[in-house]
């Protein structure tokens, strides 16, 4: 008898493994998928796959030219929290005919020291016409477009814009075109799919600060459109620059993460 026991058992618990992993929540499969993250970390696509993903670093087409350290895919990583409360958002602008674009989520730091390295380097102004072309780059520090720490690197710090449904195609970045400055007029500047918000994301400039007065008419309301619908769901919007939100209530306000990008 004891023996009949432990053969039905070695036939019987496969079984209910295979039933519980069939009937786990999707959460917890999206868990999975997202293996090799610190606890509480997520994929947005997991969470929210109508969301679109422009993932800036993970190309040349940012403020240096190169693909960022740290940004071995181009996959927005969030906290779980962040990512949930992103689609909130994400389900009341459908409602309305649009959708979110995020350029960075999670950011490494070891992305935000190359940043830094970047920004001693006084000879490389490759992308200077396009992302900050008012500034020296002399004075990133100082005027506080570049530091040693990002929110991002905390999980719960995203940038992001709104885009008109049905989505656009947009062209690629080719390395060494002509470039245009992100304050141009949107006809003029690099090619996006999203809402005219005055200038392009990560534009070095006094003009991409949210509440600039001399920001008016349509490109105001499309700032206050993502700016009412990011802080209904629970963020805060940095003012020196309209794309970029952090969750209030993040679950790791003093931890910054090296994990890259992968």
């Amino acid at each position: 008898m004891p023996r009949l026991s432990a053969a039905l058992r070695a036939l019987v618990l496969p079984l209910v493994a295979v039933v519980a992993l069939s009937s786990a929540p999707a959460a917890a499969r999206a868990e999975q998928r997202s293996s090799g993250l610190p606890p509480g970390f997520t994929e947005l696509a997991d969470v929210d796959p109508t969301i679109v993903q422009e993932m800036r670093y993970a190309t040349v087409h940012n403020f240096t030219g190169v693909r960022v350290e740290g940004y071995q895919r181009p996959r927005c990583l969030l906290t779980r929290p962040a990512a949930k409360a992103l689609h909130r958002v994400q389900r009341g602008l459908l409602r309305r005919g649009y959708t979110l674009k995020v350029y960075d989520c999670y950011r490494p730091q070891r992305a935000v020291d190359a940043f830094v390295a970047w920004a001693k380097d006084l000879d490389d102004v490759r992308m200077k016409a396009e992302f900050y072309p008012r500034v020296e780059k002399s004075r990133l520090f100082e005027d506080g477009y570049i530091a040693a720490k990002s929110g991002h690197s905390r999980g719960s710090t995203m940038d992001l814009t709104v885009v008109p449904l049905p989505v656009r195609r947009t062209r690629p970045y080719v390395p060494g075109e002509p470039l245009v400055p992100c304050y141009a007029p949107k006809a003029a500047r690099f090619p996006d799919n999203s809402l005219d918000m005055g200038t392009g994301f990560d534009c070095f400039d006094t003009l991409s600060h949210t509440l600039d007065p001399r920001v008016q008419g349509a490109q105001r309301a499309n700032r206050l459109l993502l700016k009412s619908a990011m802080e209904a769901a629970g963020f805060v919007n940095l003012a020196e620059e309209w794309w970029h939100y952090t969750l209030r209530n993040e679950p790791f306000p003093t931890t910054y993460f090296d994990f890259p990008v992968r």
